[in-house]
């Protein structure tokens, strides 16, 4: 998506440790126009999987799945990095490692909201090395329900986790695909 790209070039950061810095407009202060245009352009691409929910991971994939969601019709789920006094005793669970955080965490869904009856499009802010996307995928197929696929605003390509995931047969479409990216060179997209 040329939008998301341009955005990235502008005002992406390339810290080091690998990390790509979009806190001013993605995760942390949020533009919600362009955010809105990455909602749109996701949703249409899974128009035709009868989506029933919009599933992401606490906290920075909301704003994402929530612009997914609305162009859906459908509710936004997130998954719960830490349970909580106010979550529902019977969870799904499935472990994750956070590339940004550098530890392990169980992510929780109630089954209140996550059934066998839905179809599921996992969406997220960034996709890496695969692990949260990999876990929110396995608290689907615990819960029987459907994954029709997953919308990213930005992958690390040049990191392999979509493409292992792809190799899976997994669906992923990504607004913005990074080939390299390095202080010095700036950001290469696919």
């Amino acid at each position: 998506m040329q939008l998301l790209e341009e955005r990235i070039r502008k005002d992406g950061k390339v810290f080091p440790g690998d990390v790509l810095k979009v806190d001013s407009f993605l995760n942390h202060q949020l533009d919600a126009e362009l955010l809105d245009a990455v909602g749109a352009e996701i949703a249409d691409l899974f128009k035709d999987c009868a989506v029933t929910k919009v599933l992401t991971a606490e906290a920075s994939g909301i704003a994402v799945a929530c612009f997914v969601a609305a162009h859906l019709h459908c509710p936004a789920l997130f998954a719960k990095k830490t349970r909580t006094l106010n979550i529902a005793a019977s969870v799904w669970s499935a472990k994750a490692h956070s590339y940004t955080h550098g530890n392990d965490y169980t992510m929780v869904v109630s089954k209140e909201y996550l059934s066998s009856e839905d179809t599921v499009l996992i969406v997220d802010d960034f996709l890496a090395n695969g692990s949260a996307l990999r876990a929110m995928r396995n608290l689907c197929i615990e819960a029987g329900a459907k994954v029709a696929g997953a919308g990213i605003a930005i992958e690390k390509a040049y990191q392999g986790g979509g493409d292992e995931l792809r190799a899976e047969g997994m669906r992923i479409e990504s607004m913005a695909r990074i080939a390299s990216m390095d202080a010095e060179d700036g950001i290469q997209f696919c």
